[in-house]
């Protein structure tokens, strides 16, 4: 039986039909891939949160006040300016030798040594400083402590009542090849 024109003509061509789903499927794929290819949270980038280490000090600050140290240090530096001469050439003074100096005194002595007797002034300003830097960094290595008995009076020096495990060592060449430290 002959089938109405009008049938026929809704239908179409099943090729048009299929041709049609196959173009739409590829675009649908193609937008898939573009997808694809798109940085993914979890997959490819995280979300990153980083809190702050809790900082906790090994080392307790010395009983000393700072305020204090500074006013010795100046009083020995008035005391070296008074023995300041023209030199024409200087030494080069290393801080890792003047701390090897200090470690020797202060191991060698029986119990305290007085803050200013750890200088001498005959080597000027610049003797001073090398060797209240070498203090200052055996302090900060808990190998020497400061002694005081009350605010305002004298300052000592003394070795570490502690023992470290990992004692440094200190270099003592005076031909000048290592020239870390050096002032």
């Amino acid at each position: 039986m002959p089938r109405p024109a009008s049938v026929e003509d809704e239908e179409g061509d099943p090729r048009a039909e299929l041709i049609r789903r196959l173009q739409e499927y590829e675009q649908i794929k193609t937008a898939a891939e573009g997808i694809d290819s798109l940085p993914r949270l979890e997959r490819d980038v995280y979300d990153v949160a980083a809190a702050k280490p809790e900082l906790v000090r090994q080392h307790a600050d010395p009983e000393v006040d700072l305020k204090e140290v500074l006013l010795a240090l100046a009083a020995v530096l008035r005391r070296a300016e008074m023995f300041a001469k023209h030199e024409v050439q200087l030494e080069p003074m290393s801080v890792r030798q003047r701390m090897g100096d200090v470690l020797a005194l202060v191991n060698g002595a029986e119990d305290f040594i007085s803050f200013h007797e750890m200088f001498t002034e005959q080597e000027g300003r610049m003797g001073v400083i090398v060797t209240f830097l070498a203090i200052m960094e055996l302090v900060r290595e808990t190998l020497v402590e400061f002694v005081q008995t009350e605010a305002y009076a004298p300052i000592y020096v003394r070795a570490a009542t502690r023992t470290l495990d990992h004692a440094p060592i200190f270099n003592t060449n005076y031909g000048g090849e290592d020239n870390t430290g050096e002032i």
